[in-house]
């Protein structure tokens, strides 16, 4: 049995007073279905994001590492209301990796509209949050914009959340803000689903182990040069 500040390890002494239940994850995106049958099963809204995601994947209809850092600072670039450097080629590697939930090292439809969908929604809550206008998120404005994203968590991680993905003056920027979520909400995603009495525990199989913590070691590992 794992408890959750155990899966977590180098973080353990900063996720103690957390409720997992309070945390609130997307739900997964759905198992790859024939392109035959999903494409006759889905509404005129998924015909008309496949159509989009065919033009962005091309020919091979899955979405690289690469392919997602073009598709992702051709987007941002258009939005002055949000300042980024640009997201990287390692912050997009990994988003894959955590998305990536048939191992073929690229996004499917499934799995990229559930990113798309969430960076999104993760966009409004940026610059709702972004109080005064200025393009990142302040240190003093993280709290809410996390809780808001569905994941309260307690002033510790917020500390060492903002040392690991704010720049100096405690400001982070849009392509950080979506690179931590994403690692977050696929962590807890990952432990919700096996929690399933949600009593902040959770028993794995040895054969289980290795396949469900790597979204807990993601994170954690970001998080370990602030500990």
């Amino acid at each position: 049995m794992f408890l959750l500040k155990g899966v977590i390890g180098s973080v353990i002494k900063s996720v103690t007073d957390i409720d997992p239940s309070q945390f609130m994850p997307s739900d997964p995106p759905p198992p790859r279905r024939p392109l035959q049958f999903a494409e006759a099963n889905e509404s005129e809204e998924e015909k008309q994001f496949r159509r989009v995601f065919k033009q962005l994947a091309g020919d091979d209809m899955e979405v690289s590492p690469n392919e997602l850092m073009n598709i992702l600072n051709k987007v941002v670039c258009k939005h002055g209301k949000l300042k980024t450097d640009g997201f990287s080629s390692e912050s997009c590697r990994s988003m894959v990796a955590v998305m990536d939930s048939d191992s073929t090292g690229k996004l499917g439809f499934h799995e990229f509209k559930y990113l798309w969908n969430n960076i999104k929604r993760w966009q409004g809550i940026y610059i709702n949050y972004d109080t005064d206008n200025s393009g990142v998120i302040s240190a003093s404005e993280v709290p809410g914009a996390f809780k808001a994203a569905g994941f309260p968590l307690n002033d510790q991680l917020y500390k060492m959340i903002i040392r690991r993905y704010s720049d100096e003056n405690g400001d982070m920027d849009f392509d950080n803000f979506i690179g931590c979520l994403v690692r977050l909400d696929a962590m807890c995603r990952a432990f919700k689903t096996l929690d399933k009495d949600n009593s902040g525990t959770i028993d794995l199989d040895v054969k289980e182990v290795k396949p469900r913590l790597v979204h807990f070691r993601m994170f954690s590992n970001s998080l370990d040069s602030e500990v």
